[in-house]
């Protein structure tokens, strides 16, 4: 067992002036603990797209998971999609299978070839064919590293315009140029997406031809980030939950005054306030040699809600916290693009002088932590929660 860790994100963009996505991503986990992705391009757009695209997805995605061969997720799919017409795919589709964080099998049919990077650099990787029902299908087979990128991506990526010609300047060749440039090793996979599109958007003048999706696996080192909410029930506890919580590796994070006085006090170091913050509407950050990073309890965690809600959406509030520095964003930063494992220590003392406000009730307070949890679950996180 390696000590690796398989972050994929993706991001989509419809086809100017329709509701729905005409390709999709599917994630799933394998029975021997692989990671599939499986990105379709349904032909056309709008409904008809969106649903070629989504069973071809799932059922693709379902079968690699139980461990069927390729050649009968492909006879299933030419089983079930309508019969194609003049020889036109109903559905094109790319497929990333990650296995032990350390070797990929890339499967291609009609969607612009993967890119692979390798410390942001491209790699040249082989391609044999195979020929399924009819089908043309390209697979390789590459050795990962940390640090690696495979980048889906649909046919909506490539020649991106906004006068309906194809952009000559912007070829899968370009999109490599680009991500060798925008490559950071700090950048999540939905990062790398996020960015990604947001210059296809502008080269398309913000009404896409096309539905345009990417899809990223990055390969990078397990991260553990500790972090604990509120004072526990029984004041006998505070000493016990910061034990718990500094006993073990990777980063730690206190959110809430008290919780940051406790903190404090265990490490026998003190609180330094810093009394402006860049962000309208977000309590300042404070400083505890021995933390990584000191917050604010409900008022934080109630924007880093709102912003891990959009994250596993459509991300499109990436610019409103991926560079910014108070403390929601420094926060949001830490639990999307830092953490693999995330350990929550989440105390249960009760305020009393806030429970006629309804926001910082304790009942809000503990469904805030649940949602939260189930949102970094959702970006592939292995979170843990200890209520004290």
């Amino acid at each position: 067992m390696n000590d690796l860790w398989t972050d994929i994100g993706y991001y989509s963009l419809n086809k100017y002036g329709e509701q729905l996505c005409g390709d999709h991503v599917d994630l799933v986990e394998g029975e021997d603990g692989s990671r599939i992705a499986v990105l379709a391009d349904g032909m056309g757009s709008g409904v008809r797209a969106s649903i070629l695209s989504t069973l071809t997805a799932k059922i693709i995605s379902t079968m690699m998971a139980k461990g069927l061969v390729l050649d009968e997720c492909v006879k299933t799919i030419a089983a079930t999609l309508p019969a194609a017409a003049n020889g036109i795919a109903y559905s094109t589709f790319t497929i990333l299978h990650i296995e032990e964080n350390a070797r990929a099998r890339i499967i291609q049919y009609d969607n612009p070839h993967v890119i692979f990077l390798h410390n942001g650099k491209r790699v040249d990787y082989a391609e044999s064919i195979l020929n399924i029902e009819g089908k043309q299908i390209f697979f390789s087979q590459v050795e990962l590293r940390c640090g690696d990128v495979l980048l889906a991506m649909s046919d909506g990526v490539i020649g991106a315009s906004d006068n309906n010609i194809m952009n000559p300047n912007w070829q899968r060749d370009n999109v490599t140029d680009f991500m060798e440039a925008l490559y950071h090793p700090d950048y999540s996979a939905k990062d790398l997406c996020t960015l990604l599109l947001d210059q296809c958007d502008s080269l398309y003048g913000s009404k896409p031809g096309d539905d345009v999706t990417a899809c990223v696996a990055r390969i990078r080192k397990r991260e553990q980030v500790n972090l604990v909410f509120g004072p526990p029930a029984n004041k006998a506890d505070d000493r016990r939950v910061m034990t718990l919580c500094f006993s073990k590796a990777g980063k730690h994070i206190i959110c809430g005054g008290t919780t940051a006085q406790i903190a404090a006090k265990y490490l026998d170091t003190p609180v330094r306030l810093e009394y402006e913050t860049p962000e309208a509407g977000i309590p300042p950050i404070s400083h505890i040699e021995g933390v990584d990073l000191v917050t604010e309890g409900v008022v934080t965690l109630t924007r880093v809600l709102e912003y891990a809600d959009n994250y596993v959406e459509d991300n499109r509030n990436y610019f409103k916290w991926g560079n910014k520095h108070d403390g929601a964003s420094m926060l949001a930063r830490m639990l999307f693009e830092v953490a693999t494992d995330i350990n929550l220590f989440v105390g249960r003392a009760v305020n009393e002088a806030q429970q006629n406000i309804d926001s910082y009730s304790f009942g809000n307070k503990m469904h805030l932590i649940e949602r939260l949890s189930t949102q970094l679950q959702r970006m592939g996180k292995n979170v843990k929660i200890s209520y004290f």
